[in-house]
């Protein structure tokens, strides 16, 4: 099981490298559908690969497409943004309904990282590419090392929630299924929470990645949110912020459907697939995995934006 799993991480590395080597062929006469194929076989990977690693296809996506394929960073970033959002929209309405999201929970925190997302998605597209592809490279490399020392907490003990949680009313109860027990939660650190997930929705939005990275570590760690209730709470603000930061794309032109409808199509094809293979594969070791594919698509992104490996 080990191997088939590293073989299938290994093939996000391989069919992006290889669609890299082949741009010269590409810029000799090349048919324009190879790239449309190439990046939908890449993006049915990278899918397989998301799930079982718990991190959005977003995060992937820009570093890799960016890095190894001839398309231009503003479109890469506004097809990731679209990548993240349709995810976030097919799973979003599940989780509200099985009580693993809670909007109450979601609203201050998607209104303040919906504005940010704007305002970086402005910024993301006035910038340089190389300049946005330097700081993109370095982000990947900060989600390595937030990925590495992260220790989700399953059930926080919050001992008493703070003013601004007790006026705006975040807490309530939420039915784990798979244990059966009913789970009273409630939160504290709200004003840090609201202040992260401001600074969450700039990285959103210029850089078009799913936040699902930062998101979770935050409910979780910071405000003390229950760790699935944290994952299930991000998909639907997820599904609020990416929509905000991508109609900034779609009005600016940087939304190609060459590049979108494959990429999204694959992913989500892929997720399925990842998904059935949750309860057999060992998230862990496909954590560890996706750690290497991102660090390499880090140092990658980072060398290319300071023109070290065009």
């Amino acid at each position: 099981m080990l191997r088939n799993v590293f073989l299938v991480t290994c093939g996000v590395l391989a069919a992006a490298a290889s669609a890299h080597a082949a741009t010269g062929a590409a810029m000799a006469g090349a048919p324009w559908w190879v790239w449309p194929l190439a990046l939908f076989a890449c993006c049915f990977v990278m899918g397989i690969v998301a799930v079982p690693a718990g991190i959005g296809g977003g995060t992937l996506f820009v570093p890799i497409v960016g890095s190894f394929f001839p398309f231009h960073l503003d479109f890469v970033r506004g097809a990731g943004l679209l990548v993240a959002l349709a995810s976030a929209l097919a799973s979003g309405p599940m989780l509200l309904r099985h009580g693993l999201g809670s909007l109450r929970l979601t609203l201050p925190l998607a209104l303040l990282a919906s504005a940010s997302a704007i305002a970086g998605a402005l910024l993301g597209l006035a910038l340089p590419p190389a300049v946005v592809q330097t700081l993109l490279g370095g982000l990947v490399l900060g989600i390595v090392a937030v990925m590495l020392v992260s220790r989700g907490s399953e059930q926080p003990m919050v001992a008493r929630p703070d003013a601004l949680s007790r006026a705006l009313a975040l807490h309530g109860v939420f039915v784990d299924r798979a244990s059966g027990r009913t789970v009273q939660w409630q939160v504290h650190h709200t004003a840090g929470g609201l202040l992260a997930f401001t600074g969450i929705g700039v990285l959103a939005g210029m850089f078009g990645i799913g936040a699902g990275w930062a998101n979770v570590p935050v409910l979780n760690l910071l405000m003390g949110t229950p760790l699935k209730l944290a994952a299930g709470t991000s998909g639907v603000v997820l599904s609020l912020v990416d929509s905000s930061a991508a109609w900034v794309y779609l009005h600016r032109g940087a939304v190609l459907p060459m590049i979108a409808v494959p990429s999204v199509l694959g992913m989500m094809l892929g997720a399925r697939i990842g998904a059935g293979l949750l309860h057999r594969v060992d998230a862990r070791v496909v954590r560890r995995l996706v750690l290497g594919v991102l660090l390499f698509a880090g140092a990658r992104a980072l060398l290319k934006g300071t023109g070290l490996w065009p």
